[in-house]
């Protein structure tokens, strides 16, 4: 009973007799018997959605097709380069240029005014030595004042030195963001979402 229940219904089929000796053929040539190789063959041709009244197509075309596909793709990738990666590092490079313009006319006004209180503390020492007779006093307060002037100097020096940092640094990743976005293909798009998140969060960061 469970032997009869396991089981498959048969059923037979007519065919000419080239058609019989193309299937010997396959089957000798697979190692298939012919009901096997019937059933693969129309599995195959169910999943690669074949339809078996269309005459098949030369090598030439569908290599046409391939190289027409790659064509298209290219094309997309150069478009893609051209009207927006392209603009986004020239727009990086600018920035980086303008904050490295900044950064040094900064810190150049910063050590002209440095030496400029250095001057003028100096020219006030020399009037009070000259005015009070107390050069040695008035020295020692006055070097306290320009010592503390010259900490925060570079304090402020060494702050300025760790934004630009921070800033070269998020260029860089900025830089190298953009470099795997234009790397990513086609299919590719939740990735390319991803990074685009991540170049807006990143100018958007503090």
């Amino acid at each position: 009973m469970e032997r009869n229940k396991n089981k498959t219904a048969l059923t037979t089929i007519g065919i000419d007799h080239s058609t019989n000796r193309l299937i010997d053929k396959l089957c000798k040539r697979y190692n298939l018997k012919k009901g096997e190789i019937v059933k693969l063959a129309f599995e195959y041709m169910d999943k690669a959605c074949i339809n078996p009244s269309e005459p098949p197509e030369s090598v030439k075309t569908e290599l046409a097709k391939i190289n027409k596909r790659q064509d298209d793709l290219i094309r997309f990738i150069r478009h893609f380069e051209e009207k927006e990666l392209n603009p986004m590092i020239r727009a990086t490079h600018s920035i980086a240029t303008k904050f490295e313009l900044v950064a040094k006319t900064l810190s150049e006004k910063l050590d002209s005014e440095t030496e400029s209180s250095k001057n003028i503390l100096i020219q006030v020492l020399k009037k009070l030595d000259e005015h009070f007779g107390r050069q040695a006093e008035v020295i020692n307060n006055q070097a306290g004042v320009l010592d503390g002037n010259t900490q925060s100097v570079e304090r402020l020096s060494k702050s300025l030195q760790q934004s630009q940092e921070r800033n070269t640094k998020k260029l860089l990743n900025l830089i190298a963001l953009y470099s795997e976005l234009a790397t990513c293909g086609v299919m590719d798009g939740k990735r390319r979402e991803n990074l685009k998140a991540e170049i807006i969060n990143l100018i958007n960061e503090q």
